[in-house]
């Protein structure tokens, strides 16, 4: 049986992880208005100097921030996921409230939407800047994963693939059609590593 102090420190786990990823998506979003530095944007103009349409020390401590919350919201989906491992899944019964605990805990993301332009398929198929992905078509956590995700999407071209994300801390389904259009690449997207 699961001890009450485990599956109480796995939610208290969950709950800060999800308020962590909020913060998270608010700074992404403010940094990300339009005119704004964005996540990895110059922070100087073409001649070298200091933008002056921002306060560079605000963006540079947002940053700072959104890399702490990051590794914070991953050591707690680590902690999550080895809680979850402590759960006997072979003696809980299927409608249990103890199995409907553990069906809470998914897999952990492993990239985040940074970049996306309008008007591009990404876009268009309802993904958003900050975007955490859990799984693309067949791609889940693992080695070479800008690669796998290029190889998908390649071997998707004009066809639907299923994407899982989290957003705002909520897990939501997608689905994505990689396909050509007038910018670069076939969604339009750029996925950062986590």
């Amino acid at each position: 049986m699961v001890g009450t102090n485990l599956k109480a420190e796995t939610m208290s786990l969950m709950e800060k992880r999800t308020a962590v990823e909020a913060e998270m998506n608010a700074i992404i979003h403010r940094l990300s208005q339009p005119g704004g530095p964005g996540l990895s944007g110059n922070l100087i103009d073409a001649e070298g100097f200091p933008r002056s349409d921002i306060d560079i020390l605000h963006v540079r401590a947002e940053r700072r921030r959104l890399a702490g919350n990051d590794a914070d919201s991953n050591q707690n989906s680590s902690l999550v996921n080895a809680d979850a491992s402590a759960f006997p899944s072979n003696n809980i019964q299927r409608d249990s409230p103890v199995s409907m605990d553990v069906d809470l805990i998914i897999s952990k993301p492993f990239a985040l939407i940074d970049e996306i332009t309008d008007a591009s398929p990404a876009a268009e198929d309802g993904l958003q800047l900050g975007d955490q992905i859990v799984k693309f078509g067949k791609v889940e956590a693992g080695e070479n994963l800008l690669e796998r995700l290029a190889s998908e999407g390649r071997s998707n071209l004009g066809q639907a693939v299923p994407v899982v994300i989290m957003r705002q801390g909520a897990v939501i389904n997608l689905t994505v059609t990689p396909r050509t259009w007038q910018g670069r690449g076939l969604l339009g997207c750029h996925f950062r590593i986590l």
